[in-house]
């Protein structure tokens, strides 16, 4: 089973066959830290959003509402759909979504498993670096060959208002603009906020990253070594699968990677650009960081 640490899966119905979820696009204020909430754009109250997790074959219909101030889409980003269903109006005969209005997405999935993403389409410029995005996973339910299933997303912004060095509890504004980032998160929160994850010894387990951002991040895990198994959705090949203890995952990039949790104790799990580690440039480590228990 997938789990998405600090975000839920988005949960669905099933009508006549087909499994029907509900987006809604809003003004949204994450918490980053305890006390620190950023004020940008999110779905179902979070950023990024919830989770979706489907299984090859599924028919889904997926009705995106927008309680936006201003038109938005969505955009199913590595995923093989019809041209009116990919969510990048006006240049793809798909709707553009106006404030107050809805619209179904309906497709198949003919991917084969892997990790994939959602995201706003429309003023991407904006609209994605105020935090439109999640994550959207094909699950295979036979699979055996992982005991645990991780998923995170990956992002970036910069919060107007904290003068660098100093964090201070209260609402900030994301700058969709601006390059200078100073907040890095893992689903929407910087250590030490993030959860730990809690594996057991020899379990086999799997990490799914994707990259919403602006930036790479060339993410270092302790203790182990890993092997990459799939990239973009796409599996790599068991005899050309690199063994690493650093994997980079590029702008609109994922990366699954893979190991066997033999080695106990509490080990960092971090992207390797320094300033990526802080929280606005504070000491100690915070940012695009969390921990994994092997063991007691």
């Amino acid at each position: 089973m997938v789990e998405s640490p600090d975000l839920p899966l988005l949960p669905y119905r099933v009508i006549g066959g087909v499994k029907c979820f509900e987006l809604f696009a809003g003004v949204v204020h994450q918490e980053l830290l305890p006390g620190v909430f950023m004020q940008g754009y999110g779905y179902n109250g979070s950023i990024p959003g919830p989770t979706i997790v489907v299984e090859p074959g599924d028919f889904v219909q997926i009705r995106v509402i927008n309680n936006l101030p201003e038109p938005t889409s969505v955009h199913w980003h590595g995923l093989d759909v019809p041209n009116a269903m990919d969510g990048v109006p006006p240049f793809e005969p798909s709707p553009l979504i106006q404030p107050g209005y809805g619209l179904d997405y309906r497709f198949q999935i003919v991917n084969p498993p892997g990790t994939h993403m959602y995201h706003s389409h429309y003023e991407s410029i904006c609209q994605e670096m105020m935090g439109l995005g999640g994550l959207f996973i094909i699950a295979n339910r036979q699979e055996k060959a992982v005991t645990r299933d991780f998923a995170y997303m990956l992002q970036e912004f910069h919060l107007n208002g904290l003068p660098r060095g100093e964090l201070h509890p209260g609402i900030y504004q994301i700058d969709p603009l601006s390059d200078g980032f100073n907040f890095f998160t893992m689903n929407g929160r910087c250590f030490p906020n993030t959860s730990p994850l809690h594996v057991r010894v020899r379990d086999r387990v799997r990490i799914r990253l994707a990259n919403l951002g602006m930036q790479g991040h060339p993410m270092h895990l302790h203790g182990v070594q890993m092997l990459e198994t799939a990239y973009d959705g796409n599996e790599v090949p068991p005899w050309n699968r690199l063994r690493k203890n650093t994997v980079f995952v590029a702008p609109g990039e994922t990366r699954d990677i893979q190991f066997d949790a033999w080695n106990p104790g509490r080990w960092p799990f971090h992207c390797h650009i320094p300033h990526h580690t802080s929280n606005n440039f504070t000491l100690p480590a915070g940012g695009m960081f969390t921990t994994i228990q092997v063991g007691d």
